[in-house]
């Protein structure tokens, strides 16, 4: 490892520094060097896994020393020290032993109890095959072909089908700075490969038959040390091929990039930070893709023109399109591109604390977000089946044997009971070949003269790199990467360095990314230049190694070119590629590879055989193999030539044809209600105004529930019993349609109401009384005053006859309100006039809500997994003590499992019952609420502010109006109501006792907080004075009409 080739010097030093190592007072380790030797146990049991800096420097320090007993004396504290590392190391790897073997405990305990809810045989013949794989129709040899011939079938009979459909397709990628032209790869951590994958993905995609649109959101950057491009709203990307085709092109036709404003302003900020805006990011996108999705209906006709998926990429990018998804009911795909559990498996094991990890990384709430969007997509692309294999398998969410069983299942037609895992695909990144014109080589692999045409002068780049070599006509030894320890060019120079022929045979260039200073660099960086120059300088390098201080995006292929004119080879040695798209993007040119065989370079040299792979720990294997491609020339052109004849399985319109054919097996869902452009609506009627359905649900006002309370297999054919339900509640829901018929035709709808107020007051005050809810309820009203430009939504995780019956009680009526959010966000209610018949609740349930809602949700099934987790948890208490939690009948729903505990400090917390849904399939959305008193579970994409964005999807009510009232706390769904383009009143001193509730969270609330936005604002107390003053402060006139 890079910082730690010293270890070796000043341990032999220490072994040579005979005084004072008979001295009794010496240490025991150097008394005892005869045993064992002292330099390889150090090297190889203690360093290992490690990258000690500050010991460097320690020895640097020693190293100067004149003084002999002082200098042996800093030797022998540097041994204590290093001592002090091995006993380090030896407790990470005992953690990190005992954290496999737990995972690995509740996984396999999860596959038992769903193979015993499963219980059906499987013989060999059906069960599913691994993630991304397509079964071979022919015993043929594919060796070299990419397996894909049955996704395009599948891609070119779906668009057969749906070829008068034009599809809108959405991109999102929030950090780092994107744009389509002079990509400034490399500037920082976020604008590397995943920045030029996107832009090209939209690109490539935008050019394909039937994508009418694609849109790629990133955020709106602007300040003074970012390009003013950055701060353009939208930027179109022009077709890198510009051949005419026969595609109708509309006026917003084509592939785009919207930036969108949020966060800081003024401010490039790390993607580490860019948690607490996601909320802006989401409801601000939220209203781009509905008027995008207007004007496409518009100009295509049809209807309005829904996106067929949105596509995150990174986990921040992936939990915006998990709550744009719930929002829209639209499928959501997902890239990681990296992943946060194996981040910290690898930082875990360097012996760094996980609550370090945590505060640099900002790693658990990424792991939570990557975790939701298991929950939410519908299918997951990777570059290889190595992270599918070994790095999603990480995850609570997804288990590759659970898969393959569900798998077989589907393909049966049998119900999965409420069950599901996305499927995952490994489609490797594609390129843009055509402007790629590979260097001639002769008979021989002589390079052609550019001197034949001498109107054509040599890129800048080449001079730049040439000046470096004594000899430059030896081929070149290419290698182009970040200088980060994990890439390993310490030891491609120490190989290249060590192996005497190769100097004679080759150069060496290193292009690592642009440095006007090495003291500016990153520490790990800088250590990484430091080393490299050092090794130049022992095995005198100089005319052999070229390290360009500079280099724009537009020379890199000029270098590959240079490299093929050379005749020379790539290499890529990291210890481990999660893809290696530099490995492509060198056999285009007609480079020959070395490359580690750790990771994406399998795949990519199963497709190319354009070189070899090596071990990247081996030191003389990539000596050997880089020896190996420049000295047979016969071995160079056969690379080369079967490089050069296969690379179009990357080109990215094979890539979209194999994206396209996956986007085709997800079950296309949209919002679906007759009647959606309501802005121009007159109606005063429920009938009119919720046109699908429309009626007042039959409660007993002392809170009895209707009958059938579990939910429906929304992932595969439903079962019996829950279909019977269904039809049930539809007859019973159609009865008293016809009851209430004329009743809500004359009742004074709030629905086109609520549209017209000026500003919309949500109070989503959760307190552990209600008689504190209703002090502040009737405190923001008494502010706002009734009947005004100003409407009220109570939002709570009560039941809709409990809610009912607490206004009653204060003295409020229903009418008062306009909607009331129930369940945690699992119902959405209108209030309408009173009616004569006592029985019937003045609330008018809006049904597309539910069908919005019900993505994934396990119904009955998730409600037995629930139970049997009770009595386990049962089973653990204590001989005396009480029974914990059971289930509230009489506060479930169809769409809320509801139950009551009574000892909340001896129930697991929400991220250990979350852990448990996703091991078995299972999604769901955890909410502790009421101090901890109640345990709700409703589906996964369902929540109270996600109810707030339903209101603009479906009634166009604009979020930029509303104000959201909070306490100092609340449930555990709280988080979801402080950020986004809404208004936010803290109430100070109010549910300030529910802080437990978050106690024992994933990660600190902290991360996502939003610090010091303008949207956000505290009253002091709950007084009237100090609620007036922070809305006025959010800039809320509350000034009668």
């Amino acid at each position: 490892m890079v910082g730690n080739d010293w270890v070796n010097s000043y341990l032999e030093a220490i072994l040579a520094a005979e005084p004072g190592i008979g001295n009794p007072k010496s240490s025991l380790l150097l008394r005892e060097r005869g045993h064992f030797s002292p330099t390889r146990y150090f090297v190889e049991e203690v360093i290992t896994g490690f990258d000690e800096t500050d010991l460097h420097r320690s020895w640097v320090q020693a190293a100067a020393t004149r003084s002999p007993q002082e200098r042996n004396t800093r030797l022998e504290n540097l041994c204590w020290r290093i001592w002090n590392l091995a006993r380090q190391k030896k407790q990470v790897e005992g953690k990190n032993a005992k954290r496999v073997a737990k995972r690995n405990l509740e996984r396999e305990k999860a596959r038992k109890e769903v193979t015993a809810d499963m219980s059906e045989d499987f013989s060999e013949g059906e069960k599913a095959d691994l993630p991304g794989e397509i079964q071979p129709t022919h015993s043929d040899n594919t060796k070299g072909k990419m397996s894909r011939i049955s996704s395009v079938d599948v891609f070119e009979n779906w668009f057969a089908q749906h070829k008068e459909e034009k599809l809108y397709i959405v991109l999102i990628s929030l950090h780092g700075l994107i744009r389509g032209e002079n990509m400034e790869l490399g500037r920082d951590s976020d604008t590397g490969g995943q920045v030029k994958y996107v832009v090209e993905l939209a690109r490539a995609l935008g050019s394909m038959p039937g994508v009418y649109r694609v849109d790629l959101l990133t955020r709106q950057v602007s300040g003074p040390d970012v390009d003013c491009s950055y701060s353009d709203p939208t930027e179109m990307l022009n077709p890198l091929n510009t051949d005419s085709t026969e595609r109708e092109h509309g006026e917003s036709s084509g592939a785009y990039i919207i930036r969108i404003p949020f966060g800081p302003k003024d401010k490039y900020v790390p993607k580490e930070l860019l948690w607490p805006h996601i909320p802006e990011f989401v409801d601000r996108a939220l209203s781009h893709i509905m008027q995008i999705s207007k004007v496409l209906g518009e100009q295509i006709g049809g209807g309005q023109v829904w996106p067929v998926a949105i596509h995150g990429h990174y986990a921040d990018a992936g939990d915006s399109a998990a709550l744009l998804s719930g929002a829209l009911n639209v499928p959501m795909v997902f890239t990681g591109h990296s992943l946060g559990r194996d981040k910290l498996e690898q930082l875990q094991k360097q012996g760094r604390p996980k609550e370090e990890i945590n505060s640099n990384y900002k790693i658990m709430r990424r792991i939570e977000a990557e975790e939701l969007c298991l929950d939410a997509s519908e299918i997951i692309i990777t570059s290889t089946k190595q992270e599918i294999e070994e790095q999603w398998s990480l995850y609570d969410g997804f288990d590759l044997v659970l898969e393959r069983k569900l798998r077989a299942r589907m393909r049966r037609g049998v119900s999965c009971l409420g069950r599901f895992m996305p499927r995952m695909f490994a489609i490797p990144p594609g390129m843009e070949f055509h402007h790629i014109v590979p260097h001639d080589v002769d008979a021989d692999g002589e390079g052609a003269r550019d001197d034949e045409n001498p109107q054509s002068p040599d890129p800048p780049i080449w001079s730049e790199i040439m000046r470096f070599f004594s000899n430059p006509r030896k081929p070149m030894i290419l290698a182009l990467a970040r200088p980060d320890p994990k890439k390993n060019l310490v030891t491609l120079v120490k190989a290249f360095g060590e192996c005497r022929p190769l100097r004679e045979l080759a150069n060496l260039t290193l292009i690592m990314g642009n440095r006007n200073d090495i003291d500016e660099l990153s520490t790990t960086n800088a250590s990484v230049l430091l080393s490299i120059l050092k090794l130049i300088d022992k095995y005198d390098l100089y005319g052999q190694v070229a390290m360009p201080k500079h280099h724009k995006q537009s020379d890199v292929p000029e270098i590959y070119r240079l490299a093929a004119k050379t005749k020379g080879v790539f290499i890529n040695p990291a210890f481990i590629e999660p893809f290696g798209l530099t490995l492509i993007e060198a056999g285009a040119h007609g480079l020959p590879t070395v490359a580690t065989r750790n990771g994406g370079p399998v795949d990519i040299h199963k497709v190319l055989d354009n070189g070899l792979l090596v071990d990247p720990h081996d030191q003389q294997a990539i000596a050997d193999a880089l020896l190996k491609l420049v000295s047979d020339k016969n071995l160079w052109a056969r690379c080369r030539q079967n490089g050069l004849k296969n690379i179009h399985l990357f080109s990215w319109p094979e890539h979209c044809k194999t994206y396209l054919a996956r986007i085709a097996l997800c079950k296309q869902r949209h919002p679906k209600w007759q009647r959606i452009d309501v802005e121009n609506s007159d109606s005063d009627s429920p009938s009119d105004s919720i046109h699908d359905i429309s009626l007042n649900l039959k409660f007993s006002l002392d809170g009895e529930k209707s009958e059938g309370s579990n939910g429906l297999d929304t992932n595969l054919d439903a079962e019996d019993s829950a279909a019977e339900r269904k039809a049930k509640l539809e007859k019973a829901v159609a009865t008293l349609a016809q009851k209430r018929s004329t009743s809500t035709e004359k009742s004074d709808s709030k629905m086109p109401t609520l549209k017209r107020r000026k500003h919309i007051f949500v109070i989503s005050v959760d307190c552990d009384g209600t008689s504190d809810l209703l002090a502040v309820v009737k405190t923001v009203i008494d502010v706002a005053g009734k009947g005004g430009a100003i409407g009220f939504i109570l939002s709570t995780s009560m039941t809709i006859s409990e809610t009912h019956t607490t206004l009653l009680s204060g003295g409020l009526k229903p009418q008062d309100f306009d909607a009331v959010i129930c369940n945690s966000g699992s119902e959405l209610y209108f209030t309408s006039s009173a009616s004569e018949d006592k029985t019937v609740l003045p609330y008018t349930l809006d049904a597309d809500y539910h069908s919005h809602i019900e993505f994934r949700w396990g119904g009955e099934n998730l409600r037995k997994t629930l139970l049997r987790w009770i009595t386990s948890v049962q089973e653990k208490k204590k001989p005396k003590q009480e029974e914990i939690l059971s289930e509230d009948e009489s506060s479930s729903t169809n769409y809320c499992l509801s139950f009551k505990v009574k000892d909340p400090a001896s129930i697991p917390p929400m991220k250990e019952l979350r852990k448990l849904m996703r091991n078995q399939a299972l999604r769901c959305n955890v909410v502790y609420c009421q101090n901890g008193a109640r345990l709700n579970v409703i589906p996964v994409l369902a929540s109270r502010s996600q109810a707030l964005r339903y209101l603009l999807v479906r009634w166009g009510i604009d979020l930029a109006n509303m104000v959201v009232f909070v306490g100092v706390s609340g449930d555990t769904d709280y988080e979801g109501l402080l950020g986004g383009i809404h208004k936010t009143v803290i109430l100070k001193g109010i549910a300030s006792d529910l802080r437990e509730l978050h106690g024992n969270r994933s990660y600190p609330m902290e991360d996502v907080t939003p610090l010091n936005s303008p949207n956000i604002a505290e009253a002091e107390e709950c007084g009237p004075d100090a609620i007036k003053a922070a809305i006025e402060k959010l800039g809320v006139n509350l000034l009668k009409p």
